[in-house]
């Protein structure tokens, strides 16, 4: 018996707006409308923050329409 193997449809990916960590050792990253607030420090090692995009599933962030 096999329970968790339905077919399950791909989640839609798109280009997306994020912030990636500038230090070298470092790899985090987050999507644009998943900040917290203006600055962009990395929440990890508090190194500095780009904006870059990337490939990666769609995810709607439902708490910026409750914070508004």
């Amino acid at each position: 018996m096999a329970f968790g193997r339905q077919n399950q449809e791909k989640a839609p990916e798109e280009e997306t707006s994020i912030w990636e960590c500038t230090a070298e050792e470092c790899n985090c990253w987050m999507r644009d409308n998943f900040k917290d607030k203006e600055e962009h420090t990395c929440p990890v090692c508090h190194s500095d923050m780009k904006r870059a995009t990337k490939v990666i599933q769609v995810v709607e962030n439902k708490s910026l329409y409750y914070n508004q």
